[in-house]
């Protein structure tokens, strides 16, 4: 047996998080959960055998920590390189930084979730408010103990379906696989570890929050489109005969339509492009506050 191999599935976990130190958390979580459940499996299979055994029996072909943390790192690089979208190209003048953000499509993605989220916001805040009520409600009685036990359950699943959008449509790397949960310890131990992960309470903070935000993008993304749309169509509506005065503030004209045909399309142009740059931001922060909410902090 070899000496440097650990000898029980914590210390090989353990090794196997330090190995992946400075990798990113939500490639650690999904590689600590691949090994558990490959170790464990290989337990039960084998129950006349130790968990050292076991590990050195699989060595060779799963591989010692730090050979598992190295394949995931050169996996993951390989993925992302495949998956990425082709870069835009770099541009160094300001005016090419601010209009390049048109063939960004990342901006897109992030402009499209801005759309989604009063959906999901409204959802998710129903889903937690709505379920802590009811498992309040419920605690005095019998049935109370496994409705929270499912409420607290599914929403965990809603952490990964909400992980798996905000990575398609942000570029934020979230986990692909769920916290493992060992069947062989018992029940009370296993619902102990719900309420203890600290990824349980980080996730129904960011459902509640996803409303307000959910609300505020919506509305950023809305107004952004809007006005920058009509300010672009004023030259059609003006040609309609849709607009004798095309901006108005208290009865007053303050843009003829000579004016309003050269004017507001160029601004209507520069208002989507800067609306195009806050997506992009606001998606960026919001991928980096799903990160820290809803990816384990046992993976750090």
């Amino acid at each position: 047996m070899n000496a440097d191999l650990p000898t029980t599935i914590p210390a090989y976990l353990e090794r196997l998080r330090h190995a992946l130190a400075g990798c990113d958390p939500a490639l650690a979580q999904d590689a600590l959960y691949d090994a558990e459940d490959y170790l464990r499996s290989e337990l039960a299979a084998h129950p006349g055998k130790s968990e050292a055994e076991v590990i050195a029996a699989v060595a060779g072909s799963y591989g010692a920590p730090d050979e598992v943390a190295d394949i995931y790192r050169d996996t993951e690089a390989r993925v992302q390189t495949a998956l990425r979208p082709p870069a835009p190209p770099v541009r160094k003048s300001l005016a090419g930084r601010f209009f390049g953000v048109l063939v960004d499509p990342h901006a897109y993605g992030a402009l499209f979730y801005m759309l989604l989220a009063v959906a999901t916001g409204t959802f998710y805040f129903t889903w937690v408010t709505t379920g802590a009520s009811l498992s309040l409600g419920l605690a005095i009685l019998i049935i109370g103990i496994p409705f929270v036990i499912l409420f607290i359950g599914a929403t965990r699943v809603l952490a990964l379906v909400e992980g798996r959008i905000v990575e398609v449509m942000l570029g934020e790397r979230m986990p692909r696989r769920p916290l493992y949960v060992d069947t062989s310890l018992p029940v009370l131990q296993r619902i102990g570890a719900m309420f203890t992960d600290p990824r349980t309470w980080g996730t129904m903070l960011y459902f509640l929050l996803m409303l307000p935000l959910g609300i505020a993008y919506f509305t950023l993304a809305v107004v952004g489109l809007a006005m920058s749309l009509a300010f672009i169509a004023t030259p059609v509506l003006v040609a309609l005969g849709y607009a004798d005065h095309v901006v108005v503030w208290h009865d007053a004209s303050l843009v003829d339509e000579r004016w309003a045909v050269v004017l507001l399309p160029v601004l209507g142009a520069l208002l989507l492009f800067a609306t195009l740059h806050a997506a992009r931001l606001v998606g960026r922060l919001h991928g980096k506050l799903a990160k820290v909410l809803l990816v384990s902090g046992r993976a750090y």
